[in-house]
């Protein structure tokens, strides 16, 4: 199972999502490697919760994969009024600044 499929089937497991959308963004940093994730996650689960915590619950469902097989990982998470003011998006990544990633 890939790194990709494994994010949304934890999260999907563990949270009553509205909205998942798990982005391999391994090519924009490493080659070869998946190591690289965005999440935007949509919950009522979220409503009365501060970005903090919700963060929390995500790193919290994903700390093995964060511990031994992610680099990075863009968390957005929003409720469904949240995500409606956003206009169903969240914002793109930033381009890589090096690290990693070979030319």
């Amino acid at each position: 199972m890939s790194m990709q499929q494994q994010i949304q089937d934890k999260l999907s497991s563990a949270i009553a999502c509205k909205h998942l959308n798990v982005i391999n963004e391994s090519h924009m940093h490493s080659a070869g490697t998946e190591s690289h994730f965005k999440v935007i996650v949509v919950s009522e689960e979220f409503v009365g919760k501060r970005l903090l915590q919700r963060h929390r619950q995500i790193n919290e469902v994903l700390k093995d994969e964060l511990a031994n097989h992610i680099h990075a990982l863009a968390i957005h998470t929003y409720t469904p009024d949240e995500f409606a003011e956003q206009g169903g998006e969240a914002p793109d990544s930033p381009d890589c600044l090096g690290g990693s990633k070979l030319n």
